[in-house]
């Protein structure tokens, strides 16, 4: 023990004397004198660096207690030599003291994975920054390191007027290096607005920037900080920014769509009404031709911060919004309140078992066992089947593109737009993923209508055919019924009412994303011809439809098909095509009685499915229910932080 204590007791003491070597008063001897410079040339008169330094100032700044030795701990010896100096490492001296000012002693007890995980203070998370930013960069002439800011000696916290980094303040101490953008600065609002204080605050450097996440102006992570500071003072503006196209492929990394900068400016910001504004009444056309080149002057009609919530200034949006939110509310609290009965009703009449120990007695519900035949009936043939398919894997791909789009600023999508390959190759597969689903359903289109026609004796409202009659009403009044325990369960053909919503929303939902589709991937056409709030419209059309979809898609659509506890966990007869006889005479009593009175019955018979066909079909199916729910998480996450609209 003594062995591993003695070397730590000399080391510390080693250090001691080192430490206390040195007095401040011996180092102000020299330092201490205001006056006190060495030349900076070699020969003759050169400009003098001055080495003076206020003492009563240090003692005042927050390094105030340190002594001299404890940063430039390299001196061993009055005086020193200048070329043997290093610069003292403030960054590893913040992030040691920053841990310890977190948990003290009981810092050094914390394994490595607890040290990352535990809480970090300002002074370690903005050191931290500093490393990863660009002025910490090596390969940087003249770059800017932590005195060049904070200066070397007299260190304020940043809410202090004497400190170099105070808001007021830190515009000039940037424009030492950045004296173009100082002088822009100084023109535009931003900086007048340091001029009349009494106009209220206004942004400086640090506020746009923040103090130490500096990156290289057309790095994404500059336009993300930017962005988000932006926030901070146009909290409306940036919101309805981040809502848009623009907004949301600029801050998945898309180059090509303009960033808060390009309309008005990084330093030169000027108001609204200024003729010099790029985005004045004078200047905007000419400003939005500088990406979209060959657009129609209508295009300034375009709202770059229009909302739904503020009529008098975006009818339009506002019309738009609430109507498609009107649907979204309707409809979710219809299917949704439908699915909940239908579970609590299908729960209830189970089985009710018994188990009996010595102490008690417990009651609880079983399903019962399906009925089960060595005859199965064709439902779906394969073509349908394929239908299916292409549907269900193009609609997973557009939820996953474009909800990433939508809810642009979650982590979620920032990270798997990055993996994928960026915002471009995400685009081409969600316009891949959309030409496919629009192929699907019209296709399909034509080929129930090229069968309807061929059919002379097809009957436009009969049992076959998906368009709404008056059965479905009568039929839905008496599943609510049953329901609430207040009659008997109707019995239904071929196609029920729940079924019919299905098939009609797909169409609804591919004549409104469709559209709204087109006209946002077709822009630098359609700008030729349309006005630019076609495209606001066309924005909140398509997310708003886009979210109805998902949350009826894999809610109601998955519990009607497989999870209420008739079907659960799965239902294969879209993968399989066909249903057990004795499964399809409970479901579809009057499509059955209906085909054996007629004597279809027999012909559309078939054999189960192999043992292998339904350990597919259940891979496949769980396959796909597992990832549908995978999304409605991704969204519903997206959904928490920043809504619909």
């Amino acid at each position: 023990m003594l062995k591993k204590i003695f070397p730590l007791l000399l080391l510390l003491l080693s250090g001691s004397i080192g430490a206390a070597q040195f007095t401040d008063e011996e180092c102000l001897d020299c330092h201490g004198i205001e006056s006190f410079a060495v030349p900076t040339g070699k020969h003759g008169e050169t400009p003098m660096r001055s080495l003076g330094l206020n003492a009563e100032a240090l003692k005042d700044s927050v390094h105030g207690k340190l002594t001299c030795v404890e940063c430039h701990s390299d001196i061993k010896k009055l005086p020193h030599k200048k070329g043997k100096l290093k610069s003292p490492d403030c960054v590893t001296c913040h992030i040691e003291t920053g841990k310890t000012q977190i948990q003290g002693k009981e810092w050094q007890k914390l394994s490595r994975s607890a040290r990352r995980h535990a809480k970090k203070s300002e002074l370690v998370l903005n050191t931290e920054r500093y490393t990863k930013s660009i002025h910490a960069r090596k390969d940087v002439k003249d770059n800017a390191d932590c005195a060049s800011c904070h200066t070397a000696h007299y260190v304020y916290r940043s809410n202090n007027p004497k400190s170099s980094t105070y808001r007021e303040n830190s515009p000039q101490m940037c424009g030492e290096c950045h004296d173009d953008s100082l002088r822009e600065y100084k023109r535009s609002i931003h900086g007048a607005a340091l001029k009349t204080p009494w106009k209220g605050d206004s942004a400086t450097c640090s506020d746009c920037h923040s103090s130490h996440q500096i990156s290289r102006k057309e790095k994404l992570q500059a336009h993300r900080v930017v962005t988000k500071n932006c926030g901070n003072c146009h909290k409306k503006e940036v919101a309805s920014y981040m809502s848009t196209t623009h907004g949301q492929l600029a801050w998945l990394g898309n180059k090509d769509v303009p960033r808060c900068v390009d309309c008005h400016r990084g330093h030169d910001t000027r108001a609204l009404d200024d003729p010099e504004s790029k985005v004045s009444t004078q200047n905007r056309l000419e400003t939005c031709r500088e990406c979209h080149k060959d657009a129609s002057a209508a295009i300034v009609k375009y709202k770059a911060h229009g909302n739904t919530s503020d009529f008098e200034r975006y009818p339009l949006m506002w019309i738009t919004g609430k109507f498609m939110i009107l649907i979204v509310i309707l409809v979710l609290i219809f299917f949704y309140s439908h699915s909940m009965l239908w579970f609590y009703r299908e729960y209830m009449l189970r089985v009710i078992a018994t188990s009996t120990t010595d102490s008690m007695t417990v009651r609880y519900r079983i399903k019962p066992p399906k009925k089960h035949s060595d005859k199965h009936f064709l439902r779906f043939a394969w073509y349908w089947r394929l239908n299916h398919w292409a549907l269900a894997l193009s609609v997973m791909t557009l939820v996953f593109t474009g909800m990433a789009v939508m809810y642009p600023d979650t982590k979620w999508a920032v990270s798997v737009v990055a993996a994928v390959g960026g915002p471009s190759v995400f685009g081409l597969i969600h316009r891949t993923a959309g030409v496919i689903f629009l192929l699907a359903i019209f296709g399909h289109l034509v080929a129930v209508l090229y069968r309807i026609f061929k059919d002379k004796d097809f009957e436009w409202f009969g049992p076959d055919s998906l368009l709404p009659r008056w059965k479905d009403w009568h039929d839905m009044k008496a599943q609510f019924r049953w329901f609430l325990n207040k009659g008997e369960a109707p019995t239904f053909d071929r196609w029920t009412y729940w079924e019919k919503f299905d098939y009609w929303a797909v169409y609804w939902g591919a004549i409104v994303i469709g559209t709204s589709g087109v006209i946002l991937w077709a822009s630098p056409t359609m700008l030729k011809i349309l006005p630019g709030w076609v495209f606001n419209v066309a924005s909140i059309a398509h997310g708003v439809e886009a979210f109805l979809a998902v949350s009826t898609l894999f809610v109601v659509h998955f519990f009607n098909n497989h999870f209420r506890p008739a079907k659960f966990p799965l239902d294969t007869v879209m993968f399989t095509g066909s249903w057990d006889l004795e499964e399809f005479k409970e479901e579809r009593a009057e499509e059955y009685a209906r085909l054996k009175a007629s004597g279809e019955l027999e012909k559309r018979l078939v054999k189960p499915p192999s043992r292998l066909v339904n350990v597919i079909s259940h891979i496949l199916g769980f396959t796909l229910l597992g990832t549908g729910i995978g999304l409605l998480v991704l969204v519903l996450i997206g959904f928490s932080m920043r809504g619909i609209v």
